[in-house]
């Protein structure tokens, strides 16, 4: 297992910049992003897409810092009822996959996305309860009209050019959990797969090696990236919390660098899972703490994960 980091992180650096300050930190992978919410601030999409040269002078860059790429990032809505923020994330991501082939990454990751309620919707709408029938009926409608229909021609496109897609289970689009993760992938096929983040699932309440275990070959990426709840607001109000991430005082539920809402026995159980699900690849930290600097943040973050990580291959069980 390999440790990374998400670049968006650190967007105000050059390219150049980042990949000294990732190689100094001891880290083995970049992800990076390419467009929709992530941005592309490290890489032409275009230009690599056009240029075999400029391909092979961005990747021997990389890897004269000693580091590769785990995956390119487009997480965007491409189901969303605007058809104009619809066409433009799904282009982002079409443009991602035929990237990732030419460069020999083997993970693009994005969000599931949401539709709306209707074909005139203008907003998406997040369905999390079956009454009254008016959200079934429009939940039914989402994944029967809208969500099946598009990825299982989206995961076709991906896998005719060797490409995995790893959706990040997120609240707010229609894959959040294990149960509408492996829903979809059943849906659509096995190209259609998981960016694990635990901090979108912690605070849902989820046990996350039992999550891992569940998910198991499905895991095609792993997002490091923590939670804490305020006890005393999810004891008044509960844990669904829709107030701005910038109330940090009244918020049910804060991300945190890794370390910051789970110790490190919590990671090193992780890792553990990781591990007996058969995921051998790269946990790439995401760093959105707004408690925290982007420096500190790292570090304390990578400190934990380093303590946490097993590197090496299992041993044979010799002493049974």
């Amino acid at each position: 297992m390999k440790l990374g980091v998400f670049t968006p992180l650190f967007a105000k650096l050059s390219f150049d910049k980042v990949l000294k300050r990732v190689q100094a930190a001891g880290l083995e992978a970049i992800e990076i992003g390419t467009g929709a919410f992530p941005g592309a601030d490290h890489i032409n999409v275009e230009d690599l897409l056009a240029s075999a040269t400029s391909r092979k002078e961005y990747l021997a860059k990389i890897k004269d810092h000693g580091l590769i790429i785990s995956a390119l990032s487009c997480h965007g809505n491409p189901i969303h009822p605007d058809k104009d923020v619809a066409r433009d994330h799904d282009a982002v991501f079409k443009k991602t996959v035929r990237l990732a082939e030419k460069l020999g990454v083997p993970v693009v990751i994005t969000f599931s996305g949401c539709p709306g309620d209707s074909d005139k919707a203008k907003y998406p709408n997040w369905v999390t309860c079956p009454w009254p029938p008016d959200f079934g009926e429009v939940l039914e409608w989402q994944w029967e009209k809208k969500v099946v229909p598009y990825w299982s021609k989206t995961a076709a496109f991906a896998k005719d050019h060797g490409v995995k897609v790893a959706l990040e289970a997120h609240p707010g689009f229609v894959v959040y959990n294990v149960e509408t993760a492996l829903k979809l992938r059943k849906a659509a096929g096995d190209t259609i797969g998981v960016n694990f983040d635990p901090s979108h699932l912690f605070w849902q309440g989820v046990d996350i090696p039992q999550a891992i275990k569940a998910l198991g070959p499905s895991i095609f990426h792993f997002h490091a990236k923590d939670v804490t709840t305020d006890r005393r607001n999810v004891a008044v109000n509960g844990i669904i919390d829709a107030k701005s991430y910038a109330q940090m005082s009244d918020r049910s539920w804060l991300f945190r660098s890794v370390g910051w809402g789970h110790d490190l026995l919590a990671w090193k159980e992780i890792v553990s899972a990781l591990r007996l699900a058969g995921y051998d690849y790269v946990m790439s930290l995401e760093h959105e703490d707004a408690l925290a600097s982007i420096d500190e943040g790292f570090t304390t973050a990578i400190d934990t994960l380093k303590r946490a990580i097993l590197r090496e291959q299992p041993a044979k069980a010799w002493w049974t």
